[in-house]
């Protein structure tokens, strides 16, 4: 028997929502994409795959990396990587507005992966992500630190913001976790 095309969507739904459902609590949020009025929810969009988080903020000496973080993203996004940038003003470091924030990352940089409205990444009022993840490895300790997870939500390993996003170690993590 032929599927129809409600038959086809009903079994992407339900993969959808199987995929979901498997996807850790912590990363089951609606979260505001910078300077936009959409959101994003990780399990919708990422369940299963590796993430590579970064708490990020545009006016650092680190800033430069996203321009390395963006090439990752080209080079291993179609492999099942999804990286996702935090912005984050707990250092002091990040523009005063969303739309500076954006224009750092998208002119100044090209970026085009995720990028995550501003929030807390340390501390109690860390958002629901870096709650989880400084739970599971350290907290942040500066701007640009890279915590790579697997497709459970697990932290696989933390870099630290002196790591550039080219650096051997970081690329073999990744690898490792795309095998």
């Amino acid at each position: 028997m032929k599927p129809t095309m409600m038959s086809l969507a009903l079994l992407s739904f339900s993969v959808s929502a199987s995929a979901a459902s498997e996807c850790p609590d912590f990363l089951n949020f609606d979260l505001p994409r910078l300077h936009s009025n959409d959101t994003v929810n990780l399990c919708e969009v990422a369940a299963g795959k590796p993430l590579l988080v970064v708490n990020t903020a545009s006016h650092c000496g680190f800033t430069k990396q996203f321009e390395g973080l963006e090439a990752l993203h080209q080079q291993y996004k179609d492999a099942g990587l999804y990286v996702i940038g935090f912005a984050s003003n707990d250092f002091n470091q990040e523009a005063a507005d969303e739309a500076e924030v954006a224009r750092v990352c998208q002119e100044n940089f090209g970026v085009t992966f995720t990028m995550i409205s501003p929030s807390f990444v340390k501390g109690s009022r860390a958002n629901p992500v870096f709650q989880a993840i400084n739970a599971q490895s350290k907290e942040p300790g500066w701007n640009f630190n890279k915590y790579l997870l697997d497709g459970q939500g697990q932290v696989v390993e933390h870099f630290s913001s002196r790591v550039k996003p080219s650096d051997k170690k970081l690329t073999s993590a990744i690898e490792a976790l795309l095998q």
